[in-house]
Order: structure tokens, then C-alpha cells, then sequence
């Protein structure tokens, strides 16, 4: 038997944060991964989806950059090569996480691990007592009745990122941020896309006018898509949606979303990360594992949420549509109102916020930089921080930040 001060299953974002967090604070850790180390998000997430979604974004622009003045002609795709690249990206990040496990002396097991008691794990056909234990298992790909993964024709998104060529045209079904970015990389690299949505809108998450602008790109874009609408069956290729529409695409995927791992809940033992059946997002199980081991609490109705690509699409807080009409006051941006936007031949887009009270309530954006924009929002949101005091403020010219010192002049 091994004793250790803290136990903890799962080596993703909210596992590893938790695991050196402990082990700054001197304590003797234990982390058991019966996969890769980092997770879901390091290894079949976030990571490798945005690298592909780069180098599928300069292939767009390099081939559409004449008016830029460059001329680039005969510009071709190799797609083995896209993959190596995002290959080496993520080895690249794991071992600097195994790294930090060996500098940190944490001990690393690779093994299936198993809670005997609110303070036993056994793996690997041995016995670790632990003064605490964390769970921090993740999620995995949802599946739906009609559309049970064969990993051939009938794709997850764990499957998407190791097709070995890219198929001529595929169908969608999902538009979360999986499916919203990854109908944007095959889009970039010239893939015949339909997107299908069970909800009126596309993203239904976000604030009704950013789900709206984004069926406008996909038009733009020549993204198909149906709203309202899921797959109804499949029979052989041939798949039938419910609105009566068939469809013949060479590969098919399903991007519902990710469902907790199944473990049982034993009392003593914290959950923390997609595991805890609260938000899946990895920046959220970070600092979940933060709160659980520094003690640092956070606000859980302020969790920016991110979708990736050109323009990004970034929220905070309310959405204008779950407000009563006559309660809020809102401003609403163009991008192309923004010099820089012009620059970087970047206008699609808006900056939307949302207030009550003179203070920010919501801010919904899509724009380049978005990913970065929206947290200038959540500090402010976070500390109370009046619009007024925040039209003190000095932005730079030219800049996207701008964009939100215009937007609180406009609130109205």
C-alpha cells in the first residue's frame, strides 16, 4: 500500500491543475490516467481541433488573398501533413505535462483506477490510500438512437481528428462549438458541408442575434444547413432528415455534445471537471480544481464560453432573449465600424453588451480577437465595475478593444 495526500483520477485540465496546485502547496500527490495524459482536451479537444482549424484557415486565406495584393496561385492541401503538425503540437504539450508531473514529483499511474472507499483507489492491482480524492474523469462523445457510431461512416468527434484524408462531403449533426467548428475547417479546405440542428437556431446557446449572424456567414460561406431538423434514418449512404430532405454524404458527424462519465458518486470524494455534470468546459474544471485545493471560490454565472474560428464567437452572462423587453438597456457595434477591422480585412461581425443599472449584464460578440475581447467584459462584470467608470478608461487606436469602449457609449 501507498499513502499520498491526495488522489486524483483523471490527467485532464481540471486533474493536472489540481495535481500541481497540491503539490506547490507540499503535498504528496497520486494522479491516475488509464489514457493520454492531458485529457480529452490536450489529446481529442481543444487543442488538436484548433490546430487543424489554423492551418485550415491559412489554406482559406492564402487562397483567397488576391485582393490583398498577394497572388497565390496553384496553392494545395496536404492533408497527412496537417495532421502531423497537429500531431506534434499536442506530443509537444504532453510532455511538457509530464515533465511538470516529474519536476513536481507527482506520481503518475497509467492504469484504470478504481475508488474503493472515500479514501482507496486501487489500479494496477495495487492499493493507494489518500487523505483526499479528486475525480476529474471527463466526458465522452454523446450518442443518439439513429446515429450509433461505426467510426467508418458514422463519425465522433474523437474519430474526426484521425481521418486519414479529408472526404468530399460531410453532414454535421450538431451545432455546438464542435459542430460549429468543425463545418468551418472542412468549409476552409473546400469539403462540400450540411449542418443539422434539432433547435430553431444554430449555436442555441448563444444570444439569438449571434446565432443569427452565423447562419448569415454559413450562407455567405455556402455552409448548408437546417434548422428544426435531426436525421430521421439512414438507409445504406442515404441519409433522410425529418423535414424529408435526403442526403448522400460520404461521412457523417455527431456533434450533440459529451455526456459525463459514468462513475458512482461516493460520499467524501469531490467531482470536479466534466465528470461534476456542471459546465463542460475545461477553463470551468480548472478553476474548480483551483477552488478545491487553494480555496480561491469563483463566480459560476461568469464562465466565458468560446467557439473558434473566423470570426470567433464569444459570450458572458445574459442573453437578451431570456430578459423582460423594457428592463435592460443594449448597444450593438458593427466590427466594420472599427478601422482595424478594415486592416486585417476582418469586418464580419459585432460587439453587443447588455446592462441594467449602469453596469454590464452580457456581452456577446463576433470578431476576430473575440476570444481575448471578452474577458476586458468579465473583469469588469467580475468586480462591479460601472459603465462610467469604464468610459475612463484609455482603449488603443487601432484596436478591436475599442470596439467595447464605443459599444458603452452607445447603450441606450
Amino acid at each position: 500500500m501507498e499513502n499520498f495526500d491526495i488522489g486524483i483520477i483523471g490527467a485532464g485540465p481540471a486533474g493536472y491543475t489540481a495535481a500541481f496546485h497540491a503539490a506547490a502547496k507540499g503535498m504528496s500527490v497520486v494522479i491516475f490516467e488509464k489514457d493520454e495524459i492531458g485529457g480529452v482536451c490536450l489529446n481529442k479537444g481543444c487543442i488538436p481541433t484548433k490546430t487543424v482549424l489554423h492551418s485550415s484557415e491559412i489554406f482559406y486565406e492564402m487562397k483567397n488573398s488576391s485582393q490583398l495584393g498577394i497572388c497565390t496561385e496553384n496553392v494545395t492541401l496536404n492533408y497527412a501533413k496537417v495532421l502531423e503538425h497537429k500531431n506534434n503540437v499536442v506530443e509537444k504539450l504532453r510532455k511538457g505535462l509530464e515533465l511538470g508531473f516529474k519536476t513536481n514529483k507527482i506520481s503518475v499511474v497509467k492504469s484504470f483506477a478504481r475508488i474503493a472507499d472515500a479514501n482507496t483507489i486501487l489500479a494496477d492491482g495495487k492499493t493507494y490510500q489518500c487523505k483526499k480524492i479528486i475525480v476529474a474523469a471527463g466526458a465522452e462523445p454523446k450518442t443518439l438512437p439513429q446515429l450509433k457510431f461505426d467510426h467508418n461512416f458514422i463519425l465522433n468527434s474523437d474519430d474526426i481528428l484521425n481521418l486519414a484524408a479529408l472526404p468530399k462531403s460531410i453532414l454535421i449533426v450538431g451545432s455546438g462549438a464542435i459542430g460549429i467548428e468543425w463545418a468551418r475547417i472542412f468549409s476552409n479546405f473546400g469539403v462540400d458541408v450540411t449542418v443539422t440542428e434539432f433547435a430553431q437556431n444554430l449555436l442555441p446557446l448563444a444570444d439569438i442575434e449571434v446565432s443569427k449572424r452565423i447562419e448569415r456567414i454559413f450562407k455567405t460561406k455556402k455552409i448548408k444547413f437546417y434548422t428544426g431538423t435531426t436525421v430521421e434514418k439512414i438507409d445504406g449512404k442515404t441519409v433522410t432528415l425529418t423535414n424529408g430532405e435526403e442526403l448522400l454524404p460520404e461521412k457523417i458527424l455527431v456533434a450533440a455534445g459529451r455526456t459525463p462519465v459514468q462513475t458512482e458518486k461516493i460520499e467524501g470524494v469531490t467531482y470536479i471537471g466534466d465528470v461534476s455534470g456542471k459546465i463542460q468546459l475545461a477553463h470551468f474544471g480548472i478553476k474548480q480544481a483551483i477552488a478545491v485545493v487553494e480555496g480561491v471560490k469563483f463566480d459560476e454565472s461568469l464562465v466565458p464560453s468560446v467557439v473558434y474560428g473566423l470570426p470567433e464567437i464569444a459570450w458572458i452572462g445574459q442573453r437578451e432573449q431570456d430578459l423582460q423587453p423594457g428592463t435592460y438597456q443594449k448597444s450593438n457595434l458593427l466590427i466594420s465600424a472599427l478601422g482595424k477591422s478594415h486592416c486585417d480585412d476582418a469586418t464580419e461581425g459585432f460587439i453587443k453588451i447588455l446592462s441594467q443599472n449602469g453596469k454590464i449584464i452580457g456581452a456577446h460578440i463576433v470578431s476576430k480577437e473575440a476570444s481575448a475581447l471578452i474577458h476586458q467584459i468579465l473583469i469588469a462584470m467580475q468586480n462591479n465595475i460601472t459603465i462610467d467608470k469604464l468610459k475612463e478608461v484609455c482603449f488603443a487606436h487601432p484596436t478591436y478593444s475599442e470596439g467595447i469602449f464605443e459599444s458603452l457609449w452607445r447603450i441606450k
